[in-house]
């Protein structure tokens, strides 16, 4: 029977899908607001979706529910993950007892749950959100807050270093915490020899 709506059907509403709106993934149309994660509801493109048969999901919640379990796997080596993925529908310990979870009222609202799960920034202490979060040390910290702790310098992922907690750049950390001597980034052998 031929399709008389003027497009494909969405995956996710089924209403119909017009080519300016359209987004395809496993051969299936989606509006661009419904190409959204299943588990956490998360918007997606074609970089962060992860499909499993007519499911799609963000890479972090398809991980979760298809990837590997157990130690080492998901979260870096050595890691034993404690995250249930039970906040966001996914069932990952069959056959295991749940761990005993906080009395929170049935009637509250979607923003007081999420607020209790809210990182807080080493730096500042103040709330820091998925949309401001970047991760350095194994800690979230604000954008503005991911600098170097002696020289103020903004980091990024291939300059930054951390020790006890705190950032710094390589070069700080160097100077402070690397070899010391001659040719280590100490004092030259000019400098040692006008202190002498």
């Amino acid at each position: 029977m031929p399709n008389w709506g003027g497009g494909a059907k969405c995956g996710a509403c089924e209403k119909t899908v017009y080519h300016a709106e359209e987004i395809q993934c496993n051969g299936r149309s989606f509006h661009k607001s419904c190409f959204l994660c299943m588990a956490c509801r998360k918007a997606l493109d074609s970089t962060t979706v992860a499909a499993h048969e007519s499911e799609i999901y963000c890479k972090t919640c398809y991980g979760r529910k298809y990837g590997p379990k157990g130690v080492g796997f998901g979260q870096g080596a050595g890691c034993l993950s404690t995250d249930t993925g039970d906040h966001l529908g996914l069932n990952l310990q069959q056959g295991s007892p749940k761990p005993a979870r906080p009395s929170t009222p049935t009637n509250a609202s979607k923003f007081a749950k999420k607020m209790v799960d809210v990182d807080k920034c080493p730096r500042c202490g103040k709330s820091v959100y998925a949309a401001e979060k970047i991760m350095g040390g194994g800690k979230p910290w604000h954008k503005t807050c991911f600098r170097c702790a002696i020289c103020g310098k903004s980091l990024e992922s291939t300059n930054v270093t951390d020790k006890d907690g705190e950032l710094y750049c390589k070069v700080c950390y160097a100077k402070n915490f690397g070899p010391k001597g001659i040719g280590f980034g100490g004092l030259t052998q000019v400098e040692k020899k006008e202190d002498e």
